[in-house]
């Protein structure tokens, strides 16, 4: 009989579904923070994860773990060496946030097009109506979009900018290996699209180094706009810092950080010109039942020996 436990807040329809199935129990840790869940691993079959880092360590307290289902898409929190190294299986939940995601970003690149943090001061704040003279909102019609990432979400994204009557481009080298799709938008290189766009769009999955820093920023439009709605650490937030205060850069919006939740001393948070969302891209009703349902079945879909290949991390 599997063990499940899992670690931190879930949409009920997938608690209901795990709950149901027979020959399961089920433990389930409803605190988020990091180290909440460990001290229930020695027991678990499986472990169905929020953002909580899955570490060597924490792998090694659980000798009868079998399977790590992430609760999302991305797994740079999760050890993939360690897991190797076991034997255990790492699955994620395939195409059930991109939307959400793309959405959210297109969010973001109208709010920070129309200044919507400096608007709602102006309405908020005593003396500040007359900013709304300063005219400083810009029309998306005709600007330039280049998304750093062409996967699921930059394909939505792509579609939803082109209805605003953006012209789109994108950067990403592993689609274009594998066969760029047809249709409106063009591959280009970094160098190519950064001073060419208007706004930049990031949804590149982390890598070793940000795929955003201070040389990339400084080849950008001082009337730009970064969106990051992809991973904290892609783009190097002291950089974008400095490029904002320097005037380097127009405005930024952010969903994803190094550090979640970022500390309160944190320069991006004292800048007018920077719009914050706390990592909530994915995390619309609708995904999070996606999401929640698709984590759970695929460790019972693994116990009954039918987990999708396609849901599986390589390792």
């Amino acid at each position: 009989m599997p063990h499940v436990l899992v670690a931190g807040v879930l949409h009920p329809a997938g608690l209901d579904l795990l709950r149901a199935a027979p020959g399961v129990t089920v433990h389930h840790v409803e605190d988020n923070a990091a180290a909440a869940y460990l001290p229930h691993l020695a027991e678990a079959d499986a472990l169905v994860v929020r953002t909580q880092p899955v570490t060597a360590a924490a792998l090694a307290a659980a000798p009868r773990l079998r399977i790590v289902s992430r609760h999302g898409v991305g797994y740079d929190s999760v050890d993939v060496a360690a897991l190797k190294a076991r034997g255990i299986t790492l699955a994620v939940v395939g195409d059930v946030n991109s939307l959400s995601v793309a959405e959210h970003a297109m969010m973001l690149i109208l709010a920070a097009a129309k200044r919507l943090r400096q608007a709602d001061l102006a309405v908020r704040e005593a003396g500040r109506w007359d900013w709304r003279n300063r005219m400083e909102p810009v029309e998306l019609a005709g600007r330039r979009l280049l998304i750093l990432g062409y996967g699921r979400i930059g394909r939505h994204l792509a579609r939803m900018a082109l209805a605003f009557g953006m012209e789109v481009r994108a950067f990403s080298p592993s689609v274009q290996a594998a066969g760029w799709p047809e249709g409106p938008v063009s591959p280009v290189t970094l160098d190519e699209g950064l001073p060419w766009a208007d706004v930049v769009a990031v949804n590149a999955p982390k890598r070793a180094r940000p795929l955003i820093g201070a040389a990339e920023l400084a080849r950008m439009k001082p009337s730009a706009i970064l969106v990051n709605t992809a991973r904290g650490g892609v783009v190097d937030e002291t950089a974008l810092v400095a490029a904002l205060r320097g005037g380097r850069l127009a405005a930024a919006a952010l969903d994803v950080f190094e550090d979640e939740p970022p500390p309160p001393d944190h320069p991006l948070l004292t800048l007018d010109q920077v719009i914050l969302t706390p990592h909530i891209g994915g995390v619309t009703a609708e995904a999070a039942r996606r999401m929640s349902v698709q984590s759970v079945r695929n460790v019972l879909d693994f116990f009954a020996g039918r987990l999708d290949p396609a849901l599986c991390v390589p390792l």
